[in-house]
């Protein structure tokens, strides 16, 4: 029976699964809709991983990822914009709906902030005429200001709304709740995404209290602290009705289960938490 509005991000069983197999378990739990990560497609081939995806009726919520625009000088810039260019066409290649853009941090010694955030203001500017040419959305991920210095200086939806407006048609965001279920402004922002139709895609896991690793220790939904149903709740009243993305990194707990066991547990706590 095909479970309607779920997603798998490839990442949440990527220690336990290569491409194929995690399709296989993803299309015997009834899903048909996944977000494969790049390095994932390259070890079976982009031909053969955009084969499978036809051959089986997928739908892409998202290929990850792009970004990281942010380098100490004019040659590191230009090979990430090289870079992104390829992802786009991968994207292209497998008919995912966006490529997801984690942007970058601070170049390596550098503390300016805010020449960062330029950097990945001119850099997505650089790759948009690609990005439209090839009908790839391009995707904007805040995540949380923990992840500021080495991952992402965009950190809240309303700093990846600004760069929307900037640089206008095909450019939106992703909103990973685990990323931004902090944000006293949340509502706020996500009305505002609602009213420029920049939301392209919906993430999901949940926030573990202690979360013992700042990266690989994310909760699975009903586990943690997020008000899942609630945010999607702004989310839908911003007219997105797309897929909820299932993605979680958890290098002690879920990535050492059996995948059969995760994608299972995936389905029943989509059904009753989100």
């Amino acid at each position: 029976m095909q479970v309607e509005g779920l997603s798998i991000n490839l990442a949440t069983i990527r220690q336990q699964c290569g491409f194929a197999e995690a399709v296989d378990v993803c299309l015997k739990h009834g899903i048909t809709a996944i977000a494969p990560w790049r390095d994932q497609v390259a070890a079976i081939g982009l031909n053969e991983a955009a084969r499978i995806v036809r051959s089986n009726g997928l739908k892409l919520t998202g290929l990850c990822r792009g970004g990281f625009f942010p380098a100490a000088d004019a040659a590191g810039r230009e090979k990430a914009l090289d870079d992104n260019r390829r992802a786009i066409d991968e994207a292209a290649a497998l008919g995912a709906d966006c490529l997801v853009l984690v942007v970058g941090g601070l170049p390596d010694g550098s503390k300016d902030i805010d020449r960062a955030r330029r950097m990945v203001e001119e850099g997505i500017a650089a790759v948009l005429p690609h990005a439209r040419a090839a009908g790839v959305p391009l995707a904007i991920e805040p995540l949380h200001p923990m992840y500021a210095a080495d991952r992402a200086c965009v950190n809240t939806l309303d700093q990846a709304l600004d760069i929307c407006e900037t640089l206008g048609a095909g450019v939106g965001i992703a909103i990973d709740v685990y990323h931004v279920w902090w944000d006293p402004n949340l509502a706020n922002q996500i009305a505002r995404a609602g009213r420029m139709r920049a939301i392209l895609a919906h993430h999901i896991c949940d926030w573990l209290v202690p979360t013992k690793d700042m990266l690989t220790d994310r909760g699975m939904m009903g586990d943690g602290v997020i008000d899942l149903k609630e945010i999607r709740g702004m989310i839908e009243a911003a007219d997105f009705l797309g897929a909820q993305e299932v993605e979680i990194f958890s290098a002690d707990n879920w990535w050492k289960r059996p995948a059969e066991e995760v994608i299972a547990t995936c389905v029943e706590r989509f059904r009753s938490c989100c």
